[in-house]
């Protein structure tokens, strides 16, 4: 309840409240613009380009409790632009390591997958990197992504089927 309350103060001009509606979920945010952004420089550039049109844009929005999916919509919009505009690669991201071997042997992995990826094309490689980067549902790749559910899934099984057939783990 607290956040449709928020939503209602900052659809008034409240910049207090919409800044606790984002910081109440900052770490979703950061991990959502990273998948896109894959560097903490960007990643915090898209956020503050957010932020701003969050601001100018909130009175826009109809029902107060769509703000978190309309909010990660504009996020990945806004990132999507950061990219087209730098025309940036995307890179994963490297996991953190306990020793030096596995440190190695992660990279190692992270370079091959990351090489089985770009032969994807774009959007099986979005929708992948939401899928199991950030854990999300097919239901909400699909709102973020603006795509049909059954196009988000086919993108995602296709994908997989490439990279497991590129990794070795299966034929195609």
């Amino acid at each position: 309840m607290e956040t449709i309350e928020l939503v209602k103060k900052s659809k008034v001009g409240d910049k207090e409240a919409l800044l606790q509606l984002i910081m109440n979920k900052k770490q979703e945010y950061y991990k959502l613009a990273y998948v896109y952004m894959q560097n903490q420089e960007d990643t915090l550039d898209a956020l503050e380009d957010t932020i701003v049109i969050l601001y100018k844009k909130i009175k826009t929005l109809k029902k107060e409790e769509a703000f978190d999916s309309w909010s990660k919509t504009i996020l990945v919009n806004r990132c999507k632009d950061l990219l087209r505009k730098r025309k940036k690669l995307i890179y994963l991201e490297e996991k953190e390591v306990l020793d030096e071997k596995d440190m190695i042997q992660n990279r190692e992995d992270a370079i091959d997958l990351e090489k089985a990826l770009k032969k994807l094309n774009p959007n099986q490689q979005e929708a992948i990197r939401l899928r199991y980067y950030m854990d999300y549902d097919y239901e909400t790749i699909a709102r973020l992504t603006n795509t049909p559910l059954g196009t988000v899934k086919s993108r995602i099984f296709n994908g997989i089927e490439k990279l497991k057939a590129a990794l070795g783990g299966g034929v195609k």
